[in-house]
């Protein structure tokens, strides 16, 4: 390269970015960096609420690119604009209205930088940064207000005025909201004042007083008297109107929101919950429990607890008038600068106002969207005193979500996912990853993510199974008359119910630690479940009833459901099982590694070079290129919305990738009948930790002794014992996981077991009741 073609720097480097690339940058980068920003607030506000209703991976990665990209891109674009007016106040040549434009978008990014309502936290540690943020805060507003000062005397200085109020206010309110989300300052605004009880000191100083004097005395205990726990549940059913649900979510939410920081709560609150659920339809009580779920994830994710109030719909209403106001303000100012016409060429570049108008436009149009969901929130309904303007409300929002969303307005109406994740120990191992596949993966820390997409299931909760899980823990609670029997009760792990079902011969399969307890159980469900032809039993996955009766096709695939569901906490979701979970990780892979090399040795999966799932399967799977791949690929990212049907004149390839998606199922369904049978097949007269050792913590064989005893029960008693103890491993874990655990899921579109954990609270069930005497009365009689 010539010598003369080079641009050495001072250092005497080679600049090896060309000109036109600089260039392009300096020119454009500002103007860039403000409009991304204006972007990201406008996809977190309409992204960021679908978070709660969809646990999809996709989606969580979008909303938490934006979330962390929305502040380093509004932080950034303030650092380009005092840059900026630095080199034009060096070369002296650029016009005085730029240099005011640029100092009006300062305010901007500081209104970016306070987020939409709709989130203000994307995990629960992002309250604990309140400090930093509120640190932030003051940093930010000495950045923007010197790069005010640099533009002074300026001729927009009043509408960049009302646009910095406005941004002090939207970054103070989530300052304000981290702060209140924070779990220590939870805990601090829900802790009663301090009680010191009767005063036990004065009464016995008089009652020896009175014996020192001789004087004939007794105390007299009135204990504070609880009602019987039959009175609890002896309450007439009734349905609830969609009013209803809403005060019933929040009434409950303001008593157990204290569940999350580990508050005790007293008897009569125990009391008038197991009242109001037990006179409650299981669709009635979850859709309350979907209500007061909804609140707790207002108050630890976003502004809904700091905008609603006096203060806060008065802040709202100032912010709101500062940016029309501004808007109006600077509209005037270029039509009398201009006379109307787009500014001259000479004097400032055109796309400057453009950007500015659509800063001005955006904002006013975020904040709207924000006031009409702020009006048509529950919070608004629950704060209003009048019921018919409350039934109005809740009206009018439905009909919007409807004539809006179309038939998407189930799945955006709701507030939870409605679905649970299934993951098979058997499927995991048939559907073997070449080995540099998963080092490769390992090494870039990718594994559960990649596990996650391509082993994980999604089902929708069946209302059947809502209620078999209401019934059987009101059962439960029918029997806890005292918070020591709920305890007792909710430490079962399958042992309550296989002494209640006379079997005893099982019990040691639930006398050993949790997860393996849990993984015993999964293989075994599977082997039953796998252990009849396709043609007499049909997969859940498929949904056609059994040839047997409905009840017992339910409780059969209430089995496969919940230890599927199960084993997908035990072993994605560690840090919510880690209270229960014990080695569980290990005694997965251990399990894992001994059925891949049974099922090496039987042939059913290949043991050589290559494997059933071949490099050009995967690569087929992860980027489709047929448009039928492709359209499986699109729905499992963005499902559809429950009962949709299909178009009549469908496609052909629409057709053909459904074909090819049943086809998978039934060579899947294939397999696994295969490789349960063989397992069925072993002899294990000997149990397997007198043939190997204790080392592998694997419980291939012991699950499959497990499922041998199960056998020998008549399949209804069978599969009625298999889906109570599911249901009671589901409810241990449930009130064993760790409450901040629960709260995290909030945020990832929900888990059934949250909703476990949260249902027995409600009935009574859990250890978080511990004040059941309340203040006895004490007297002091004296005879005369």
């Amino acid at each position: 390269m010539p010598q003369e073609k080079r641009k050495k720097a001072k250092g005497g480097m080679t600049n090896i970015i060309p000109g036109k690339v600089k260039k392009f940058w300096d020119e454009w980068n500002l103007r860039g960096s403000v409009l991304f920003s204006l972007f990201l607030q406008i996809l977190l506000i309409f992204c960021a609420p679908t978070r709660k209703r969809k646990g999809n991976t996709f989606v969580t990665l979008i909303i938490w690119s934006a979330y962390l990209l929305a502040d380093w891109v509004a932080a950034f674009a303030v650092g380009l604009i005092a840059n900026s007016q630095n080199n034009m106040r060096n070369k002296c040549e650029t016009p005085v209205q730029t240099e005011d434009l640029l100092a009006m978008w300062a305010p901007f990014l500081l209104l970016h930088l306070g987020g939409p309502d709709a989130i203000t936290a994307f995990s629960l540690e992002d309250n604990e940064l309140w400090i930093r943020h509120l640190f932030g805060l003051l940093i930010q507003l000495i950045a923007v207000g010197y790069v005010i000062l640099q533009a002074l005397p300026s001729e927009l200085w009043i509408p960049t005025s009302l646009m910095l109020l406005a941004g002090i206010i939207k970054y103070a309110e989530r300052t304000r909201a981290l702060y209140l989300g924070c779990l220590g300052n939870f805990k601090d605004s829900m802790l009663p004042p301090a009680d010191a009880g009767p005063n036990y000191a004065q009464l016995m100083e008089e009652y020896t007083s009175k014996k020192i004097a001789h004087v004939p005395a007794d105390i007299k205990i009135e204990k504070e008297f609880g009602g019987g726990a039959a009175a609890d549940y002896a309450v007439r059913v009734e349905r609830l109107s969609d009013l209803d649900v809403v005060e019933g979510g929040f009434k409950y939410f303001n008593i157990f929101k204290g569940l999350i920081v580990d508050l005790m709560f007293t008897f009569q609150e125990r009391k008038d919950s197991r009242r109001y659920f037990f006179a409650r339809t299981t669709e009635d009580a979850f859709k309350v429990l979907e209500v007061e779920l909804n609140f707790m994830y207002d108050a630890l994710y976003t502004k809904m607890v700091v905008v609603n109030g006096k203060m806060g719909y008065f802040l709202r209403f100032v912010c709101s008038t500062c940016l029309v106001a501004s808007l109006e303000r600077f509209a005037a100012h270029h039509k009398q600068k201009n006379g109307g016409h787009p500014p001259n060429q000479a004097k400032m570049h055109p796309f400057d106002f453009n950007v500015t108008y659509a800063l001005l436009i955006g904002a006013i149009c975020l904040d709207s969207i924000a006031v009409i969901k702020l009006i048509f929130s529950d919070w608004t309904i629950v704060l209003l005193r009048y019921r018919r303007a409350k039934e109005f409300l809740l009206k009018t929002r439905k009909r919007l979500t409807v004539y809006r969303i179309g038939s998407w307005s189930k799945t955006f109406g709701r507030r939870w996912s409605n679905s649970m994740s299934q993951h098979s120990l058997v499927r995991y191992c048939l559907k073997e990853r070449f080995k540099w596949i998963d080092v490769t993966v390992d090494w870039f820390g990718l594994k559960d993510i990649l596990d996650e997409i391509q082993y994980k299931d999604y089902k929708d909760v069946p209302d059947d199974l809502k209620i078999f899980i209401c019934e059987a823990l009101k059962e439960k609670a029918r029997k806890a008359e005292d918070s020591k029997t709920a305890r007792e009760i909710c430490s079962g792990r399958g042992d309550w119910v296989l002494s209640q079902s006379a079997c005893q011969s099982l019990i040691w399969s639930v006398d050993g630690e949790y997860d393996e307890s849990l993984l015993l159980w999964h293989i075994a469900t599977d082997l039953c479940f796998y252990e009849m032809p396709s043609s007499t039993y049909t997969d859940p996955e498929v949904g056609r009833q059994s040839s047997k009766e409905i009840s017992f096709d339910n409780e059969r695939k209430f089995s496969k459901f919940l230890s599927d569901y199960m084993l997908y906490l035990l072993v994605m979701r560690p840090t919510m099982m880690s209270a229960v979970a014990g080695i569980g990780q290990i005694r997965f892979r251990d399990t894992c590694e001994e059925a891949k090399k049974f099922f090496r040795r039987k042939d059913i999966i290949p043991g050589g070079k290559f494997k059933e799932s071949s490099l050009l399967s995967w690569f087929k799977k992860f980027f489709p290129s047929s448009r039928g791949s492709l359209l499986s690929w699109f729905k499992k990212f963005f499902p559809s919305s429950r009962g949709q049907s299909e178009p009549k004149h469908s496609m052909p390839w629409s057709w053909l990738g459904k074909f090819s998606s049943e086809r998978k199922k039934k060579l899947m369904r294939e397999k696994m009948e295969e490789a349960c049978a063989a397992l069925l097949l072993i002899e294990t007269v000997v149990k397997p930790i007198e043939v190997k050792g204790d080392r592998s913590k694997s419980v291939l064989f012991d699950a499959c002794i497990l499922a041998k005893e199960l056998k020998k029960l008549n399949e209804r008693k069978r599969w009625k014992v298999m889906s109570e103890v599911w249901l009671e491993l589901l409810s241990y874990a449930a009130s064993h996981c760790r409450a901040n655990t629960h709260a995290q899921q909030f945020s990832k579109g929900g888990e059934l077991v949250t909703f476990v954990w949260l249902l027995m609270t409600q009935l009574g069930l859990g250890d978080q009741f511990r004040v059941e005497a309340g203040h006895a009365r004490a007297k002091l009689l004296v005879e005369k």
